[in-house]
């Protein structure tokens, strides 16, 4: 199987409608980093639909796509929150929240009317999000003698990893960036250069 480095998410934000027997449910599609973003965007939302009936939402984090949640908001337990995550997952989407909020018309749905509302208003919100693929990029400190600068900056140059701070004196430090995938073949690369230490950051 060969190594991914990739992952789709979403541009910017967007909305989707479904109606049902006078019920109406607005999905709503954002773009996220963090669970504070995400907190942070359901009090707006909470704030700005106020007298809806029910805010509904699921959620899945970083590349790997290990963090996620979803919620009922109230409604009966596996009916919302479940199938607007499953349409995260049917896309293969991550770093992405999606919110549907259900105006009640005065019918009840039963238990499969509301899954199908819930699901189609998180589908239709995608449908009209611009979906786009990022790179994973790991970030490094290096650390090397000032008389080794023309070797690193060789292989920084060569491997196209890019620079960000740096500083320079006779000890040098130099923070890179560069796509996981050509991770092991960069550092094996700058471990060959004297004297040169590094010192992973973090992933993007």
């Amino acid at each position: 199987m060969m190594f991914s480095d990739t992952y789709k998410t979403i541009a910017e934000e967007s909305q989707g409608l479904f109606k049902d027997r006078g019920s109406r449910f607005i999905g709503i599609a954002i773009p996220v980093k963090t669970q504070e973003e995400i907190k942070s965007k359901l009090e707006e939302l909470r704030k700005e639909y106020h007298d809806a009936r029910h805010h509904c939402y699921g959620y899945v984090l970083n590349p790997d796509r290990q963090v996620w949640r979803s919620n009922d908001d109230g409604e009966p337990s596996g009916t919302a929150g479940k199938p607007i995550l499953g349409q995260i997952n049917s896309n293969d989407l991550t770093d992405i929240l999606i919110v549907v909020i259900r105006y009640f018309g005065g019918t009840l749905l039963g238990v499969s009317g509301l899954i199908n509302a819930y699901r189609m208003a998180a589908a239709d919100a995608i449908s009209h999000a611009s979906i786009i693929e990022k790179m994973i990029t790991e970030v490094y400190r290096i650390d090397f003698p000032y008389l080794s600068m023309n070797d690193v900056m060789k292989v920084l140059k060569e491997e196209g990893a890019a620079q960000r701070a740096h500083s320079y004196g006779n000890d040098c430090s130099i923070e890179i960036s560069f796509r996981q995938a050509a991770k092991e073949h960069i550092l094996d690369r700058l471990m060959k250069v004297e004297g040169l230490k590094y010192l992973f950051l973090n992933t993007e």
